[in-house]
């Protein structure tokens, strides 16, 4: 058996020689006075060695807790000299593993799963709020103050709910680092109830007088915004669909309109058909047709986008972002603009669908039209009760829907330009 002070004394001597301890374990001392821990065993009936750190870097104690675990391996029928391989190729691997090259495996993992206005949210989230600070930081060296750290930046600007969704992406990540063996924790779990709450919702704010939705849309369609952004803002005006399903539209979504035509508006019965995994719907129901949206459009919801056509059209995307023209508008947009104008807190992109419903139930109240209410409820993609009725009353009342989607539109568009002058700049 050896001692430290007899490992420590041990000298060259013109030849390399060793000092054995048990188990296998022994000192190898080069004629160079290098010394090296070793271990000698037998596996498939084949001697073998395996080298388990240079002296004093590992000592004698360390060495012989290494020997008891190789020797627990050769009782579990596993190759010590293997499992060290696996171990260094497993560490450089995930020494490899930064952040953002996990994460991007992780999103083009999901992005079947998702809809293309989420894949490329969740990318864009991640691109602008975390790899910045962590992107080139392996996987396994982040621990909970390092994600915390993030997410305060984020928490600073008031985007509380931003900081939220940021932490559920960064901890999917992690939890795919696992699967794969790069990392062995998730610190975005651990530090959920470390994030400041968000304040508790409250319903969004509509300006509900007509006059006053008018005055709005003049001023945001003077102002310098882009006239995509412009164009977008009249559409989700006129159609009082959600705001994600607007920004992610396609031009194979229309049906009935040729847009080479000198009048495209004068189509007749022209049709938004919102495939159902781009409406607002639980996992289950995505991806049934049954739960289409059909949105009957206005003349002048195809004259806006009459007005795009010509810009976007060889483009998959309706409104693309000015910075990435394969991308959606960005979903803050059209908010911002009505905030730069001066309605924040009194209106927001969510607004119209509050206006619309307001305004055209009591002008049907009003009209002796009691039955109107079920067909602007459709006309939200609101889902009745019974689940079958929902499925196959996605097409019902369409002649009354295309009705009321000219009236509110006669009425909103009321003393505003024509959508083509918004692609001229700012009026003022």
């Amino acid at each position: 058996m050896l001692t430290d002070l007899k490992v420590r004394k041990a000298q060259p001597n013109g030849a390399d020689y060793r000092l054995g301890d048990a188990g296998g374990l022994y000192l190898f001392v080069t004629k160079a006075g290098a010394k090296s821990w070793r271990f000698k065993y037998r596996f498939g009936g084949k001697e073998k060695r395996i080298v388990f750190g240079r002296y004093p870097e590992v000592s004698l104690a360390e060495a012989r807790d290494r020997r008891d675990e190789a020797r627990k391996m050769l009782r579990e029928y596993r190759d010590p000299a293997v499992e060290a391989q696996k171990r260094r190729l497993i560490a450089a691997t995930a020494a490899q593993a930064t952040f953002e090259k996990v994460a991007r495996e992780w999103h083009e993992m999901q992005t079947p799963r998702w809809v293309p206005v989420h894949a490329a949210d969740v990318l864009k989230s991640l691109e602008a709020e975390v790899f910045p600070y962590l992107g080139s930081v392996p996987l396994r060296e982040i621990d909970a103050p390092l994600v915390l750290a993030v997410l305060r930046k984020i928490e600073k600007r008031g985007a509380l709910e931003t900081a939220k969704r940021v932490r559920q992406r960064m901890s999917a990540v992690f939890v795919h680092g696992i699967a794969t063996g790069v990392c062995g924790d998730d610190p975005a779990a651990r530090v959920t109830k470390a994030l400041r709450p968000a304040p508790k919702k409250t319903r969004q704010p509509a300006i509900t007088d007509l006059e006053d939705l008018r005055a709005l849309l003049r001023k945001v369609e003077a102002s310098g915004a882009t006239p995509v952004t412009k164009l977008a803002s009249r559409l989700l005006a006129l159609t009082a669909v959600r705001p994600g399903v607007l920004r992610g539209i396609g031009w194979g979504e229309f049906e009935g309109i040729d847009w080479e035509s000198a009048h495209p508006e004068e189509a007749k019965d022209p049709l938004w058909r919102i495939p159902s995994d781009r409406m607002k719907l639980v996992l289950d129901r995505k991806g049934d047709d049954a739960f289409e949206h059909l949105v009957p459009l206005s003349s002048q919801a195809v004259e806006v986008l009459s007005a795009i056509w010509p810009l976007t059209k060889r483009l998959p995307i309706v409104f693309p972002s000015a910075r990435h023209l394969h991308r959606p508008l960005s979903e803050n947009a059209i908010g911002y603009l009505y905030n730069r104008e001066g309605y924040h807190g009194r209106h927001v992109p969510h607004g119209w669908r509050a206006a619309f419903s307001t305004i055209m139930n009591e002008r049907a109240e009003r009209a002796g039209r009691p039955g109107d209410r079920a067909v602007i409820d459709l006309m939200l993609a609101h889902i009745p009760p019974n689940t079958v009725e929902g499925a196959y009353n996605r097409a019902a009342y369409m002649e009354r829907r295309r009705e009321i989607a000219q009236e509110w539109a006669d009425l909103v568009t009321e003393g505003l330009v024509a959508p083509a002058e918004l692609l001229k700049g700012p009026r003022r």
